[in-house]
């Protein structure tokens, strides 16, 4: 029996960057051979009628410009609930969700990342884009920063999924740290990080920031994935996000809305999504 496809969410609001995302979702989905879904929501359920006509219209105008279908679905609801509701149900099979953002602009320099609040407490992955895909035929290199949380080896299987399916390097970009407790652990996820990328086959680099502290590692990590032309980086979010880490800002929401408009996969901690062997022993 044929296993079901995977499906590739795009949230969809009509701007410029639901488009930017949608070619990112295009370009994965043609290495992974999943289906798309365009997620769009309402606030109020008098407006779904409209908006699925508006969403038919849509798919209309991707097929006839990119030759490719999609499918879509709308829903009423608060977007910071909706989405990674929809994302985590089984029934829907999302791999992971693509989701554009204008970055830190404006209020939410004060308030907080939108996106950020979109991507907390989703069971699958998101990837934030800001930009277009690069003009390259897959995702070759890809930052893996790797500091002394327990956390690194969720993102791991991850990092192990996108080198094998999408033949992509993994740079792993290594936190200074000076207390020798801490090195331990830094040294500690590095070591397994490398034992399963050597397992599977997959090409990996070791980077040392010469930076301490969280703001400096931040700046020069950001550096770093420009110098080589990173096409992602890959993160995990705050484990225990609070209303103040969305006003005055949690660190990962300036390296998900980064100037340098890299797109970042953000994994949440405690995913659901897939068991450890499936990624790392497969």
């Amino acid at each position: 029996m044929e296993q079901e496809k995977k499906t590739i969410m795009v949230t969809w609001d009509f701007s410029a960057v639901s488009y930017n995302a949608l070619r990112h979702a295009f370009k994965m989905a043609h290495i992974l051979k999943n289906n798309i879904v365009l997620f769009h929501i309402v606030n109020e359920p008098a407006e779904e009628e409209a908006a699925r006509k508006k969403m038919e219209d849509v798919v209309a105008e991707v097929k006839k410009d990119f030759g490719e279908d999609v499918s879509f679905y709308v829903h009423h609801g608060k977007i910071f609930k909706e989405i990674a509701e929809y994302a985590s149900k089984e029934e829907y099979n999302v791999n992971f969700v693509v989701m554009g953002t204008h970055g830190m602009k404006g209020s939410q320099k004060l308030f907080g990342s939108w996106a950020l609040r979109v991507v907390a407490g989703s069971e699958v992955p998101f990837i934030v884009v800001q930009e277009a895909p690069q003009d390259k035929d897959r995702y070759t290199d890809i930052v893996f920063p790797i500091d002394f949380k327990s956390e690194n080896k969720e993102k791991l299987q991850w990092a192990i999924f996108l080198g094998k399916y999408l033949n992509s390097k993994i740079h792993l970009y290594k936190a200074p740290v000076l207390d020798k407790n801490l090195q331990k652990k830094v040294n500690i996820n590095l070591n397994f990080a490398i034992r399963f990328l050597i397992q599977n086959n997959i090409e990996y680099e070791i980077h040392t920031s010469s930076r301490a502290g969280s703001g400096k590692y931040h700046k020069e990590l950001l550096a770093f994935s420009k110098k080589i032309n990173a096409d992602l980086i890959l993160i995990t979010t705050t484990k225990h996000i609070t209303k103040v880490d969305y006003i005055f800002g949690a660190k990962e929401q300036y390296l998900i809305s980064n100037k340098e408009k890299i797109p970042v996969m953000c994994v949440n901690p405690k995913s659901n999504f897939a068991k450890v062997g499936q990624f790392m022993y497969g």
